[in-house]
């Protein structure tokens, strides 16, 4: 069973408080690079920010990140990559979220992602890249600003 949490929100100078579980991330090191250093450290950034998160090693093809996220019922899928496969590995993560009817799900990406593939990523729906020396600040509010906050409500 999930813990669930109570969240405090502002808006417009009024407190709420709302009955949510934690943000759930998974972070993914697609194909053959095994450098992962960069990974881990977002890793323990998310979940030193209140995250749950699921770290699925090196080396994992996107069938296994696709059925990881959709096992794990996550809320954002972050790929790290440093290979320069991204523009193979990519496209096939969001066709199989889009084969099993995955569509509220974030991906965002982050490693080595060369700023004229930045577009053609986006366009696959892709919505956050993040490169080297991204301040942790910025992958956190990211998260935080980029989920699809109706999936963290708690049903009862």
């Amino acid at each position: 069973m999930r813990s669930t949490m109570l969240h405090y929100f502002v808006d417009e100078g009024v407190t709420f408080m709302a009955d949510t579980r934690p943000i759930r991330v998974l972070v993914a090191k697609p194909g053959l690079d095994g450098h992962d250093r960069g990974a881990k450290v977002i890793a323990r950034a998310l979940r030193d920010a209140g995250m749950e998160v699921i770290y699925t090693g090196i080396r994992q093809t996107p069938e296994m990140i696709v059925e990881a996220a959709i096992q794990e019922d996550v809320d954002a899928i972050l790929m790290s990559i440093l290979s320069g496969a991204h523009m193979a590995l990519f496209p096939k993560v969001m066709e199989l979220l889009k084969e099993n009817g995955v569509d509220d799900i974030l991906v965002a990406a982050g490693g080595i992602l060369p700023d004229e593939d930045l577009p053609a990523i986006k366009e696959m729906g892709i919505k956050g890249c993040f490169g080297p020396g991204t301040p942790l600040e910025e992958i956190i509010d990211f998260v935080r600003n980029n989920i699809d906050t109706n999936r963290l409500n708690v049903e009862g």
